[in-house]
């Protein structure tokens, strides 16, 4: 099984493979999806085979730990407009005041307001009003599921202080 970094797949099951006892797992794809189901003994074999994959299984691993960790401190810490603005520019590299960010980009919401306010910790209802806030405040533009942001620097510390 050849693996692919470039193709930026994490999965959550990585760390199941290796507990040594049976899971009974649910998974719903929000957006369309190929699954692909690989033997646990194929993934052991390859681990033998190859200590890079190994490797990249661990990176993945810990990648998903880090964000779980960073989600429950978002909980904890965060208000809600924090935990959204977070959301929206999560794929922003270093997005905060002092980095050399892009000025503006385009977000494209990638599942239901439902699900990210769930995914948030945040009620279907908030989700809006914060965006409609944030849009009155001139940081962001909003078509249906495509947000704008007009200066990713001053929308990410908006709220911060």
């Amino acid at each position: 099984m050849p693996y692919l970094p470039s193709c930026g797949w994490i999965s959550y099951l990585q760390a199941l493979v290796f507990l040594g006892q049976p899971h009974i797992v649910n998974a719903q794809a929000l957006l369309d999806t190929l699954l692909v189901s690989v033997s646990k003994q194929a993934v052991l074999a390859e681990v033998a085979r190859d200590p890079n994959f190994s490797l990249h299984m661990l990176a993945g691993i810990s990648r998903r730990l880090h964000s779980l960790i960073q989600d429950v401190e978002g909980y904890a810490l965060h208000s809600g407009m924090q935990r959204l603005i977070g959301y929206m520019l999560r794929d922003v590299e270093g997005a905060d005041a002092g980095s050399a960010n892009p000025i503006s980009i385009t977000v494209s919401l990638p599942a239901s307001k439902a699900t990210i306010a769930s995914r948030l910790s945040l009620t279907p209802e908030y989700i809006p009003r914060v965006l409609h806030e944030l849009e009155a405040q001139g940081l962001i533009q909003i078509d249906k599921r495509e947000i704008r942001t007009l200066d990713v620097q001053r929308l990410a510390s908006f709220e911060s202080h």
